[in-house]
Formats: C-alpha cells, structure tokens, sequence
C-alpha cells in the first residue's frame, strides 16, 4: 500500500481556510435516517440520551464550578486542536472568563530548534521516513520552564491549563479530586486536513512545518508520544471533547466515554472510514459509496481500519462524537485481542483498506521491509506484510507479484536508476510476474515481495496494520496528483527485496489456493491460507443460511465481498451490515451468529490472528 501527501493540491475548495479536502467536516447532528442495507460513511454506535453534549455551555459550567472549588482545570489534548478557537469558546461560555489565570503550557515547550536536535536521529534529514520515538510528551518540556509554571500555578490554584500535555503542570502525586481534567482531541484526517492547510502546528513547533514533512513528524513522534499520554490519562478525564469541526465542539462525560469504550467489546463495530484520491486512483468508490464530493478526481483509498489514522463514532440521539481507536485500545487491549494481548498489547495488528484502479492505474512497483529491517531502522515491532483479496476485477486486470524465472537482480536495479535518474521507461514484464486478477483471488504479499495492484480492480488489502513503509522503484513516470514527481525509494527496496521469489515459487508460495474446510447448512467455509511469514489467516464464509463462528481468543475483521448483507447477532442483539463494510469483533465476544441477507448467497472474509 502507497500514501500520497497532499493529494488535492489542485482540487483545493477556496470556500474552506483551514481545512485542505473536499471531505466535508463530521456534522455535529445526523441529518436524516440511515439505510443499514447500503453501505455507511458515517457509522455510529448508540450511547443513552443525553450523554453527548454540544458546545461549550455545559464544559463552562462544569469548569466555573471546578474553579469555585478551588480546583485546578486542565484542558489537554493534541497538538493539532485549534487551542486559541478552543479557548475563545470555552471563554464564551463563563460569566467572568478574565478572573481566571490562563497558563499556556506551551510556554514550557523546548525551543524548535531544542527538539529538532532531539529528534535528530529520529527524523533523519532529507529522509520520508523516520524512527519509532521511545520517549514521552515530557521530553518535549523544558524542565525549568515547567517548574516556574507549576509555581505559578501554585500560587493561584483556581487556574486553567490549556494544551498539549496540560496535565504535566499539576504536581507529582496530586490527587485527582484536586483538579477537572479535560482532554481535546481532533480526528487524525482532520489533523492531516489542517495541515495541508498550513493551519495546525507539530508539537512544540512554533509554525507549520509543511504537509508531508508535518505527516512524517505526527506519524514518528506527535502520534506515539500522545497516544501514550491519553492512554494514561484515559482513567482519569472528566471529560472528552471531540474539537474536530471548525465552529462547534461535542463533548462527552468521562465516566459516560469509559463506558461507551467498554461498550464496543462485547458487540460487532465498525471504525469511521475515510476516502482519499490518488494518482492511480479509480471510479468504484464514487460509485458505491454516497455522500463523497463528485468534484474529487478519483478515490484510490477507502481506509476502513487503519488503526492510527481511524476513529470510532458514538451517537446520543442524533448528535455525533469521534473517539480515536487507540483510546478504545488503550482501555480494552485485552478484550479486543483476548489470547494475542501479551504479544501485540497497544497495537491492533490487523489493517483492511480499498484499493481502487477501476478506470484507474497501476499501482507504483514497491514492496515493504522484511521484520529485521522494520525493528531496526524504523522502530517498528512487526512489518508490514499483506494480502490483496480482490473484489472486482475487470477484463484483464492483473496483480503484479513476484521476480521471472532467472531475473538479473543487477539489470533491474541499473534499469530502475536510469529510469529515476533519465526519465526513461522500463520493461517491467521482463522483470516482474504478472498474474490474472479474478473475484475471489487472495495474493500474498510478505515482506521484500515485489508487487503492485493493476489497473481495472477493487482490492480489499488485508495486512499488518504498518501502512507507510512503501518502497516505490518505479511509477510508470508520473506526476502526483500536485504536479511533483513521487519519491522513489530503489535503494532501500534493494535492501529487502527478496529475489529466490522467482519463477514457480511465486505461483507455489504467493497465491493462496482456497480450500473448503466446512460445510452446513448455512453453507461453506473456505480458507485462503496466508503465507508463513504473516501472522494472521483468512477464511471466506459463503453463505446460504445462518452460520454460527467461534473466535478461539481472536479478534475477527470482517468484510462483506459479495451478496446484499448479512446481519451479525452476539448473544440475541442482531445489527445490520452492508455489501463492502468492515466490521470488528473483539476476542471477548466469543462467538457470534452471521444471517445473510436476500436470496442470493452473500460472501464475507474473515481475517484473524493465527
């Protein structure tokens, strides 16, 4: 799987200042039903009435009653939230905003050029890639500034602390009836929509730093650092403000969003998927999925669960509120991934996502880092090994995978270099297998495979949740979709291509042949054996009449590849899913009845850990 950085640098609205994207924003309120039976772009999970709040009003009151307790209010949250229009509404919302100490706790920051010397080795210049931080929030704090404003607010206790990582202003040990501690939080498409704009700043960086350099930044260091400061705040907040549209903000209780996480353990639930172009991208998405802006060129992407990047969406009546995913997981971890918790413990290991080149383009020839490469050069605990399962495949759409019998490693490698260097094609055929993509293949992609999806295919690409590290040697000479060159990365991918993938090992070892393992009355389940080196497995259950699953202690992704539906029932509580929607269910929930819907036989993948 690629990524392109500011894919929409020529399709930009003029009409949106700070957001860079023809997705419209998360609406505060549902405008209308919602049909179960297509598939859903927005898709929610009920909390009681009342438990969602919109605006500031009630966050005011509860903070004007902390503050007449003599308690300090912590108002923490990530470095992409908008805190000057945070703060203004806040201060909308009180009777006597100017009797309060405000306290910045950004003042307490290193200098930019502090914790650009930090994250040195981190971010090596001039690299897209960078290393996995091991630190912490507080690394990113001068020590003598954070002590003169914890003096500061040790004289005037009845204070407001605002910004990324507040909460490490309160003294060690102090008690949590001492302060309100709320935390702020802005979608990670939304984060990546801003800063395309210019609008939001990296952590401790006083001014933007650039869109793709701002993504490298956030994926290596902002989004580690404040995964694992939310994770320890989660049990303590009093309240969780999802800040991700431009003019209001929705809220919910702390005690009611711990609740709403534990929630989804015990039920089948889909994350918040989101939809990008792509220079390769195609027209099946546009065609299928409602509600996407016409005016985009194409959509390459749909991410239905990429971990880091994907939020979960819970609705009181019709008011809407994002939670990241990793908030679940850092709660649930345990019952999510029941048996493989030990091993994976805050990282959900399984990604599905689209890749769609109907009416579209080959993918750039790439492949990924083999496990040894990942852990040393980028920090990473496991690679980024795939699968593509394909959906829809036109007349001679095909998947390139693998090396030809007797391939010269070292002409390849002089005529991908001239190619970067000239401009000139290259015969890829005389290198690289091509293999007829049909409905229902499953291609396995282990790390230091060579590959890449054809033209003229929808593939559901089922991995290892790593999703960056794409080493293109070749992109068919094009532009992106803002006019530059996309890099190229022929050095890297020579460090871990896997050339004995050649000949009749690719068609004996790279393409999974189905076997039907079970039969009954509700049909068939057929398994599609992954290759050795990944650690999860897929069956596909084809359904004619309910078929009842046990999970064996793993969590189950879902997707419906074929067919009208299929409703999945846990324990008497039956939902809905439509054709082409990823669902999850956590290891805790055991067993679950899937019931197809219509009369034709409706097909779904299962990927699970082995």
């Amino acid at each position: 799987m690629t990524r392109d950085s500011d894919p929409l640098a020529r399709h930009a609205t003029p009409e949106v200042a700070r957001r860079h994207t023809l997705q419209a924003e998360l609406p505060v309120r549902f405008a209308g039903g919602v049909d179960a039976d297509r598939y859903r772009s927005l898709p929610t999970h009920a909390c009681p009435a009342g438990v969602i709040d919109v605006g500031m009003a009630p966050v005011a009151r509860e903070v004007e009653a902390a503050l007449r307790d003599g308690r300090t209010v912590i108002l923490d949250g990530v470095a992409a939230v908008f805190w000057e229009d945070v703060v203004d509404q806040l201060q909308a919302g009180m009777h006597d905003p100017d009797s309060v100490r405000w306290i910045d706790v950004r003042e307490a920051m290193r200098a930019p050029e502090e914790v650009d010397r930090m994250l040195r080795d981190v971010l090596p210049e001039g690299d897209i890639f960078g290393r996995r931080f091991d630190g912490t929030l507080i690394d990113f704090f001068d020590p003598s500034r954070l002590d003169a404003l914890r003096t500061k607010l040790a004289q005037t206790p009845a204070s407001i602390v605002y910004g990324p990582g507040a909460q490490l202003v309160l003294p060690e040990g102090a008690s949590a009836d001492e302060s309100l501690i709320l935390y702020a939080d802005v979608a990670r498409n939304e984060q990546q929509y801003r800063a395309r704009a210019q609008g939001s700043r990296n952590l401790a960086a006083r001014e933007p730093i650039g869109a793709k350099e701002g993504y490298r930044r956030a994926y290596f260091v902002d989004w580690v650092v404040e995964e694992r400061h939310l994770a320890r705040l989660l049990p303590h907040l009093d309240r969780f403000l999802d800040t991700q549209r431009l003019a209001e903000v929705t809220s919910m209780r702390g005690d009611d969003l711990r609740r709403a996480l534990q929630s989804l353990t015990e039920r089948p639930f889909r994350a918040r998927p989101w939809f990008e172009p792509g220079v390769w991208g195609g027209r099946w998405i546009q065609e299928h999925v409602e509600g996407l802006d016409p005016r985009a060129p194409n959509y390459a992407w749909s991410f239905e669960l990429i971990v880091p990047e994907n939020g979960v969406l819970f609705a009181s009546e019709d008011v809407l509120l994002e939670v990241p995913f990793h908030a679940l997981h850092a709660q649930e971890h345990a019952a999510i991934l029941g048996n493989h918790a030990e091993r994976f413990r805050d990282l959900f290991p399984i990604r599905f996502d689209w890749l769609d080149t109907v009416d579209g383009a080959n993918l750039s020839l790439q492949c990924h880092p083999r496990s040894d490469y990942m852990r040393r050069e980028f920090g990473e605990p496991f690679t980024q090994d795939e699968t593509y399962y394909v959906l829809h495949a036109e007349p001679n759409a095909e998947v390139y995978l693998g090396f030809q019998e007797g391939v010269d490693a070292a002409a390849f490698r002089s005529d991908l270099e001239a190619s970067a260097e000239n401009g000139t094609e290259v015969d890829v055929r005389a290198y690289v297998q091509t293999h007829p993509a049909r409905r229902g293949d499953l291609f396995l992609v282990p790390g230091g495979t060579v590959h890449c999806s054809g033209r003229g295919s929808l593939v559901l690409e089922i991995s290892a949740t790593p999703y960056i590290f794409t080493f293109k040697m070749y992109d068919w000479l094009r532009v992106d979709l803002d006019g530059r060159p996309r890099p190229l990365n022929v050095a890297r991918a020579f460090d871990n291509l896997d050339f004995s993938r050649q000949g009749d090992v690719v068609s004996e070892t790279l393409l999974s042949r189905p076997k039907v393992i079970e039969t009954s009355e509700g049909g068939r389940v057929v398994h599609l054996p992954t290759h050795p080196e990944h650690f999860y497995d897929v069956h596909r259950l084809e359904l004619t009449g309910p078929m009842d699953v046990t999970m064996h202690g793993s969590p189950h992704v879902l997707a419906v590849v074929a067919g009208a539906g299929v409703t999945i029932d846990v324990g008497g509580r039956a939902e809905r899913y439509a054709f082409a929607e990823t669902i999850v269910l956590p290891a805790r929930v055991e067993r679950y009845r899937l019931i197809p819907h219509g009369d034709e036989p409706v097909e779904v993948v299962k990927a699970f850990l082995k």
